[in-house]
């Protein structure tokens, strides 16, 4: 009681300061405890028993110890990790590169800035299944304008052959299922572009011109100035990414009609846990799957954030 007493105002007008500051913030508060904090500390106690909705039994760690002897558990995790390690770069790159584009002084500034972000908005089943349609490998977009003109232009005259992956099957195929989630991903960089250009021009122009004066070519002043200026954002980018990467779901079940295939080849994570959990009915070892993905989020981030420490600038509030 003494340290309530402590924290809490004890002038008339702070109480009622307070107690109006905790009447505005109560929606957020309620749907906090109702729809995130509940539902972490259940899954918690979930994940130590086996539970089938109907009925649920308290066994301690034995999901844990179970999903060291699962090797669909493993290979998610293997899938997971060969989409996230090559797919959060790609965004990445891609998003600075365009953001870097549209900060310059270019004609209809606004409408090219629209038209890359637009693609943004629309998430989830939409994309799904428009990519299925772009990547078809009958008679997709992508291959229609990428790979025909290959065949017909350059290895039909000259006699060759294709291969037999040529064109690639996409997302009918073990071995290209994943690169077309690769580039699906890109289809929603618009968000990241809108923070890199904010991060952009908040670079003071001074240092550019100084750097110019001192005759450094466009590279340097990008490498020297850009990059570590707006290093606070690329992290940024770079752990939201990293996280909506290793979370993927939506299109992996749609596409693959909640398989994972062909043959497992993009079953990942979420999507095993989820079949765990709704599709199997097996609700405890659903939730220690989803706490192992959630130690691993919160790991990678503290990881990265303390090497951060020295490669991240950030501007003294003085400066």
């Amino acid at each position: 009681m003494s340290v309530l007493y402590r924290f809490w105002p004890r002038t008339k007008l702070a109480r009622r300061e307070a107690l109006v500051f905790y009447i505005f913030i109560s929606p957020w508060l309620i749907g906090f405890l109702a729809f995130t904090l509940y539902p972490m500390l259940a899954s918690a106690y979930y994940s130590l028993t086996v539970y089938n909705v109907v009925e649920m039994k308290f066994v301690g760690l034995q999901n844990f110890q179970e999903l060291l002897r699962d090797d669909k558990f493993y290979w998610s995790l293997w899938v997971t990790a060969k989409y996230t390690l090559v797919s959060v770069p790609l965004s990445l790159v891609a998003a600075l590169s365009v953001a870097v584009l549209l900060n310059q002084r270019v004609p209809f500034l606004s409408f090219w800035r629209t038209i890359y972000y637009l693609p943004s908005i629309i998430t989830g089943v939409a994309v799904a299944i428009l990519w299925q349609w772009v990547l078809n490998p009958e008679y997709g977009v992508f291959n229609f304008l990428v790979f025909k003109p290959i065949t017909d232009k350059i290895l039909t005259p000259l006699g060759i052959e294709p291969p037999s992956w040529f064109p690639p099957r996409w997302f009918w195929s073990e071995t290209w299922v994943i690169p077309a989630y690769w580039i699906m991903g890109l289809w929603g960089i618009g968000g990241s572009m809108v923070v890199y250009l904010a991060g952009l021009q908040g670079v003071p122009t001074t240092l550019y011109e100084a750097a110019e004066i001192d005759g450094a070519t466009a590279w340097q002043r990008f490498w020297k100035i850009t990059i570590p200026m707006i290093s606070p954002v690329i992290l940024f980018t770079l752990i939201t990414n990293l996280i909506g990467a290793l979370q993927m779901f939506t299109q992996a079940y749609v596409i693959s009609n909640g398989l994972g295939g062909p043959n497992n080849a993009s079953l990942l994570y979420v999507l095993y846990l989820f079949l765990n959990g709704f599709r199997w009915f097996r609700m405890g070892y659903a939730s220690a799957l989803a706490w192992v993905l959630f130690v691993i989020i919160i790991t990678l981030t503290i990881l990265m954030l303390r090497v951060s420490r020295n490669l991240v600038y950030y501007e003294s509030p003085g400066a």
